[in-house]
């Protein structure tokens, strides 16, 4: 149980700098610019988001369900492989991110442009911090983010005075370039980049469905954004993202838990298989306590002018999303927890339905919702949707874990079947004597 706290306490502290980072980025952006620049901002922000769930899917998913607790020689090269998997995805994506800038033009295609020139960095930092906690050096990941956000401070002040948004994209890129760096020193590793394709080769049977079911969710949310931008206008994406921005500490926990959630889920599955649908329940159970927690707060508790110093002008439409956006993560944590569990059970594809029916109906309900309510009828479209993932996921759970009991159960059975065939065939020969 201790060394379950220590790796949950470090994870948690990884997350808190990242949210904070995230946070911090936000709310300069966002009274830096306003509500349309930073719309374009939030654009390429959810792009970053599916890149990175591309690298996730691809690299250090795989490094996750093979190689969290194994011996330091087979990790090693197995990070080596995982962070040029990484470094690869972020070049590939780099560049298609930088032919639509130009190809896009305006603030939006600035935006992208930017985004396209320090993706590489950004998907390698990304990968150590996985890496680091799958071998429980879970303070290594938090001295990576410490680096990255200590390296805004300055970046942050010298893009404000040019106040654009390839200004503030180039500086939290930079800063997240200088973390990989510290990142890669700590870890004594040099990123394979051509080891990708036999990282791939390798582990396709799990990276190309933890690649779909990590797109599908982060396309989700990046569709919704641009169906709410096309249906609703650029400033509504801002709106959403503003009410998004005021749960970002809450993510610390959701986030920090995730971090972890994996390899513990493992943990607990070498020992009972009964005891995993326990722990995904406690886990997404708390989570969603904590959301509640956290939203209640900034609903009943923030003042109006408070608010308005956080996000600017953003915050007159922004405040109206508080109890949607709340519900909606409340919902979301629940099915974190059950995700984690059949991760840990190694059951892809049954991972990928769930996340299907999941992404599909998020999609639906925000866009739905954007068609007919703007950015709050996008946002209660949204909490409705994920309620139903919710259900998707536990259900999809259930039956991962029934399956795994099967499967053991006739395990168990076959030395008692072979020693029963082993005696029949002996029978006749007793006879005989």
């Amino acid at each position: 149980m201790r060394g379950v706290l220590r790796r949950l306490s470090w994870g948690l502290a990884d997350q808190a700098v990242t949210s904070m980072v995230s946070f911090v980025v936000g709310i300069v952006v966002a009274r830096s610019l306003g509500a349309l620049e930073f719309g374009a901002f939030s654009l390429a922000w959810v792009t970053y988001g599916v890149v990175v769930n591309i690298s996730r899917g691809l690299a250090t998913d795989p490094l996750a369900v093979r190689f969290s607790g194994v011996s330091r020689a087979l990790w090693r090269p197995a990070v080596a492989s995982a962070s040029g998997m990484a470094i690869a995805v972020g070049l590939g994506t780099g560049a298609i991110c930088v032919a639509a800038g130009l190809a896009l033009g305006g603030k939006p295609g600035a935006a992208f442009v930017a985004l396209g020139v320090v993706l590489p960095a950004l998907t390698l930092q990304d990968s150590w911090r996985f890496a680091f906690f799958t071998s429980g050096q879970g303070g290594k990941a938090f001295i990576s983010d410490i680096t990255w956000a200590i390296a805004l401070v300055p970046l942050l002040y010298l893009a404000s005075h040019r106040a654009s948004v390839t200004m503030f994209v180039l500086a939290w890129g930079a800063a997240g370039a200088f973390a990989a760096v510290v990142s890669g020193l700590q870890a004594g590793i040099l990123p394979r980049l051509f080891r990708a394709r036999l990282w791939f080769t390798q582990h396709r049977d799990l990276s190309l469905r933890y690649l779909a079911e990590n797109l599908t969710i982060s396309s989700a949310y990046q569709l919704r954004m641009y169906g709410l931008g096309a249906f609703a206008g650029i400033a509504a994406v801002g709106t959403v993202r503003g009410a998004e921005m005021l749960l970002g500490p809450f993510f610390i926990v959701l986030s920090g838990v995730g971090l972890v959630a994996v390899p513990e889920a493992a943990r607990v599955l070498r020992r009972s298989v009964k005891k995993l649908r326990t722990f995904c329940l406690l886990l997404g159970g708390a989570q969603a306590t904590a959301a509640l927690i956290w939203g209640l707060a900034l609903i009943l508790l923030l003042p109006h002018e408070w608010g308005h110093k956080l996000l600017g002008e953003v915050w007159n439409s922004a405040e109206a999303l508080l109890l949607p956006a709340t519900l909606s993560v409340m919902n979301a944590s629940f099915y974190t927890g059950a995700a984690a569990g059949l991760r840990a059970l190694g059951v892809a594809r049954r991972s990928l339905r769930a996340q299907l029916w999941a992404s599909a109906a998020y999609l639906v309900g925000g866009v739905t919702g954007g068609a007919l309510g703007g950015a709050e009828g996008s946002a209660w479209g949204s909490a409705c949707a994920t309620l139903v993932g919710a259900i998707v996921w536990w259900v999809y759970l259930r039956a991962g874990i029934r399956e795994r009991l099967q499967a053991e159960a006739q395990a168990e059975a076959l030395p008692y079947v072979a020693e029963v065939g082993t005696d029949r065939e002996e029978m006749p020969e007793m006879r005989s004597t």
